[in-house]
């Protein structure tokens, strides 16, 4: 599970907003290390169905600003968390579901908002590298709106190895790429499947791109408009929802 830059991957991760915080209470795979809230948000949590012993600290909404990023909105809630267990691979492989690959997609937001359709669409994980991955607690935790304590990661220190794997094992691992020779909504979801997306501007690596057994683009609809549209791509995190939505169709 852990995707951490931190030289502690076991040191406690912080979690900010209502849906991250109170999803992690409920997790009993979570410990929860101390606890801040706002007169709101402690009656938010006292209703809370956990065994969890949950006294918060109570802070005004200005000194539980000072916990969270200048730009984090924290609605009233702030927990430090023990990290989830690592995930192994082969715990997400045999639940027959699509699964998603990130190919180093580093911004938080983008990977939390992955985790959020994830969940929706009842995607079996999310395979991330261990380098160039962001540490799933802050920003991504609160986009994630409670998936991250759904939806399980893997992460790995060899993608392209990763891919090779999971293509011995039956699956047909699918990299997203406007060069793809056909469209996702044409592939055969009969069958154990992964898809791989890259960064936004980067896209797939030269190796993961090799690595892949098929590269498929999404569809697009008639706008009128030429080849260089604007629109022509998506944001990742929209472009996963889509993936998936076509996948479990």
């Amino acid at each position: 599970r852990k995707s951490s830059k931190s030289d502690n991957p076991d040191a406690p991760v912080r979690l900010y907003g209502t849906h991250a915080v109170c999803a992690a209470l409920q997790n009993q795979q979570r410990k929860v290390v101390k606890l801040w809230a706002t007169s709101n948000g402690a009656k938010t949590i006292s209703q809370l169905n956990t065994a969890q012993n949950m006294t918060p600290e109570q802070f005004s909404p200005q000194e539980l600003a000072r916990l969270v990023p200048p730009d984090a909105v924290h609605q009233g809630l702030v927990a430090d968390v023990t990290p989830l267990p690592d995930t192994t691979l082969e715990s997400i492989m045999v639940l027959g579901r699509p699964i998603i690959v990130l190919d180093q997609v580093v911004d938080p937001r983008n990977v939390g908002a992955i985790l959020r359709a994830a969940a929706v669409f009842g995607a079996a994980g999310i395979i991330v590298t261990r380098r160039h991955s962001p540490r799933a607690e802050g920003a991504l935790a609160k986009t994630a709106s409670g998936a991250l304590e759904i939806v399980p990661i893997v992460a790995v220190a060899n993608l392209a190895r990763t891919l090779s794997l999971l293509a011995d094992s039956g699956f047909l691992v699918l990299g997203l790429d406007e060069r793809g020779a056909q469209t996702i909504d044409r592939i055969d979801t009969n069958q154990p499947l992964a898809c791989v997306m890259g960064a936004e501007g980067k896209g797939l690596r030269r190796l993961t791109r090799e690595t892949c057994t098929e590269l498929v683009r999404l569809p697009r609809g008639n706008t009128g408009a030429g080849p260089q549209n604007e629109f022509a791509t998506l944001n990742v995190a929209t472009a996963a929802a889509v993936t998936l939505y076509a996948l479990t169709r």
